[in-house]
């Protein structure tokens, strides 16, 4: 399954495990690497000194490529640039920001750099920047994402009809099939989050996985697009924030319901009340929390299955 993305990252299949906060701690990267994928680092609900930790275990747990997802929102970006520098992580996936304010930087670095963005006008402002590639990311996926809504069955094409660097697609992945569908419209990879979430070795809470394995059709909703874009599960705390839209909130007002530490009260303490729980419309195809190595061989087999019922279309 060789190809451009598989040759970047040194990796067998491509596949990349989504760094995703309070998810995508050593032991996940480690275990995704260690399955010939590309596991990621998610260094947004890392304090500096917590991710030149988390690096230093991976390392140890791993001898195959990983990188570190770093979102640009965050107020301490440059000291956690510092330790990827100066721990030798030659992999790098920004988001959340503009791709100008690090690519050159890294790349002088050494290090391979790849921006996430959810439209075909963002692709083309990460390939001037010099990212080595993309990743096109449609507005079903988990956590933030794009404000227009673009599915990923039409971000792929869109943007692979402007860009000549690899497309890595996001958003909806989460079986064989999708990776092969998503491939046939351009992508030369693909990102998964939501499934490697509800893994054994994701670092978010039991409580939290058991909610993604418990997620029907519709019981996630993008809500908060005046702040960041965030795709939750309806529990007490998205309702709250429906009822305050009511009222025609200030931004201000929004920012006061969502207080600090939301994220990490969900997804990583297990409240499932008040916490906010970041999860892919795809949860409502994953049914069970599994090893890393059993998802990774289970996309790979639905993959092949996949491919060899194309010719009786």
């Amino acid at each position: 399954m060789a190809n451009r993305i598989t040759k970047l990252f040194n990796i067998k299949y491509p596949i990349v495990q989504a760094g995703m906060v309070w998810n995508s701690g050593w032991r996940l990267a480690s275990a995704a690497s260690n399955s010939g994928i590309l596991g990621l680092l998610g260094a947004g609900s890392m304090y500096p000194e917590v991710l030149r930790e988390h690096i230093q275990k991976c390392k140890l747990a791993t001898n195959k490529s990983f990188g570190v997802n770093v979102p640009m929102l965050y107020p301490n970006i440059n000291d956690l640039m510092d330790i990827i520098v100066e721990e030798d992580v030659k992999i790098v996936f920004t988001s959340a920001g503009n791709p100008k304010t690090w690519t050159t930087w890294l790349k002088e670095r050494g290090i391979t750099v790849v921006h996430v963005v959810s439209s075909a006008k963002f692709a083309l402002k990460a390939q001037d920047a010099g990212v080595d590639a993309i990743v096109a990311e449609g507005f079903e996926a988990g956590g933030h994402n794009g404000r227009d809504e673009t599915t990923t069955l039409a971000l792929i094409p869109m943007v692979k009809e402007q860009i000549h660097i690899p497309i890595i697609a996001a958003g909806g992945i989460a079986t064989g099939a999708a990776m092969l569908a998503t491939m046939v419209l351009g992508a030369e990879g693909v990102q998964i989050g939501s499934r490697f979430a509800a893994s054994e070795e994701s670092s978010s809470h039991l409580n939290f996985k058991e909610a993604v394995v418990n997620v029907k059709e519709g019981d996630t909703q993008l809500t908060l697009k005046e702040l960041a874009p965030v795709r939750l599960i309806k529990n007490k705390f998205y309702h709250d924030i429906q009822e305050l839209y009511k009222k025609g909130p200030t931004e201000d007002e929004l920012k006061t319901l969502l207080g600090r530490a939301r994220a990490k009260k969900g997804m990583f303490e297990g409240d499932l009340d008040e916490g906010e729980l970041e999860i892919g419309q795809i949860a409502g195809l994953i049914h069970d929390v599994k090893p890393v190595a059993q998802i990774v061989e289970t996309l790979l087999s639905e993959f092949e299955e996949a491919k060899r019922k194309i010719p009786n279309l």
